[in-house]
């Protein structure tokens, strides 16, 4: 019995069916609350009767203790009172904290590792990126470069179109560090307002040795003035490990207008942008001022026709690159020296632009015919297809010392 009335507490009645309140006249309440032993009934409006049940249960039962709780207000209680606000549970997700505390972390440690990077090898302690820097208060611009597998030959050294890429990547990186960079090939915001580009009219190179696969070259190089409308530019080329010397290059620019195609006088607004970084300083390669001999089809040794450009060879410009003209030179070049030696010096005297539409004819002609007292030394030309000459030049060759069969890159 007081088991029958605890249970009672806690589970509510149902209404009783239609069936039993037709049994009862109607008079039956439709819903009964259950809360004692004692029973209230009090009439309604509707006529019927809502009936309260007070239950009491025994303070003991069997010498034990028990105790009643009321249903209905501990489900109250614990809807209408939530639990105490404390200053843990107001905090957010830990592991979700910890999470985004940890990422910020990782990304500041790796910037602040890219920007206190110290490189391992003794070779790469200066302008480690490749970034390049300006030395000297302004005069000089210095950048490194790591020779890569597609830019050697099958000796496993680089190229000299590698190595004059280089050369004009550093003069264009040069200009832009100055701030002098507008919308051009190295052309100056002054130059830009009058449609004037930069056009090379001579360079010389020499090349003391080539580096190999692996080894990264430091390049220094500089501006001079060269006479009245003309630029001369100089680079050195270095081997970072030994600091020993490998290539020296001088060259002459001049201001050709992109619109007709002429050459132009430097205008006084472009001299005075450009002189404040001018060094007066003699070429790092002594001129060369011999005259190249006339050189065309009928007394070549060497000839190589029908050399059309490719889409890739046009420049910002809209002309074939100058390094380009390299390549095509070493078209004719005949295999018995290029298998045996290795190009030691190259003048190249520039005539004329090449453009997308141009067909090119290249002609060599070798002088004392690699003779074993003397170093083969050639003559080239290239020229337009039934017109007029693009490049004269003349190159000088040496022996190489590689054995192409064990050669490996450096450590």
């Amino acid at each position: 019995m007081v088991a029958t009335a605890a249970a009672s507490a806690f589970l509510s009645i149902p209404s009783p069916s239609s069936e039993f309140c037709g049994k009862n006249g109607g008079n039956t309440p439709s819903s009964v609350d259950v809360r004692g032993a004692s029973i209230k009934s009090k009439s309604t409006s509707s006529g019927r009767i809502q009936v309260k049940i007070n239950a009491q249960a025994p303070s003991k039962v069997n010498g034990t203790r028990v105790g009643f709780l009321d249903a209905t207000k501990v489900d109250d209680e614990r809807i209408a009172s939530p639990s105490p606000r404390t200053f843990i549970n107001q905090l957010p997700d830990w592991s979700m904290c910890l999470a985004a505390i940890t990422t910020i972390f990782l990304a500041a440690e790796k910037q602040w590792t890219m920007l206190d990077w110290k490189p391992k090898r003794a070779d790469m302690l200066v302008d480690p990126f490749g970034f390049g820097r300006i030395m000297d208060d302004g005069s000089i611009f210095c950048q490194n470069f790591s020779i890569r597998s597609y830019e050697i030959g099958a000796d496993r050294t680089a190229s000299i179109e590698t190595l004059m890429n280089h050369l004009q990547e550093t003069a264009l990186n040069h200009v832009k560090s100055a701030g002098l960079l507008a919308n051009g090939f190295g052309s100056t915001p002054e130059m830009c307002k009058r449609n004037l580009i930069w056009v090379v009219s001579k360079m010389q190179v020499l090349v003391d040795s080539y580096p190999q696969w692996g080894d990264v070259v430091q390049i220094e190089t500089w501006v001079a003035a060269a006479g009245k409308n003309g630029m001369r530019r100089d680079w050195l080329m270095r081997d970072c490990n030994t600091g020993d010397a490998l290539l020296r290059a001088t060259s002459v620019w001049v201001m050709m207008n992109k619109e007709t195609r002429k050459l132009s006088k430097i205008p006084d607004e472009v001299r005075d942008e450009i002189s404040p970084y001018f060094v007066d300083t003699p070429p790092i390669v002594a001129e060369d001022d011999r005259k190249l001999p006339k050189l065309d089809a009928s007394n070549a040794d060497h000839s190589r026709t029908g050399l059309k450009p490719r889409w890739n060879d046009l420049d910002l410009n809209q002309h074939v690159n100058n390094v380009k003209y390299v390549g095509w030179i070493l078209e004719s070049t005949p295999p018995s020296i290029l298998e045996k030696h290795e190009l030691a010096g190259l003048t190249l005297e520039y005539r004329r632009e090449c453009t997308r539409s141009s067909t090119v004819e290249s002609h060599t002609s070798v002088m004392n015919n690699g003779e074993e007292s003397c170093l083969p030394e050639c003559q080239h030309l290239l020229h337009l297809e039934g017109g007029g000459e693009i490049v004269k030049g003349r190159s000088v060759w040496r022996s190489k010392f590689v054995d192409i069969a064990i050669a490996t890159p450096r450590e």
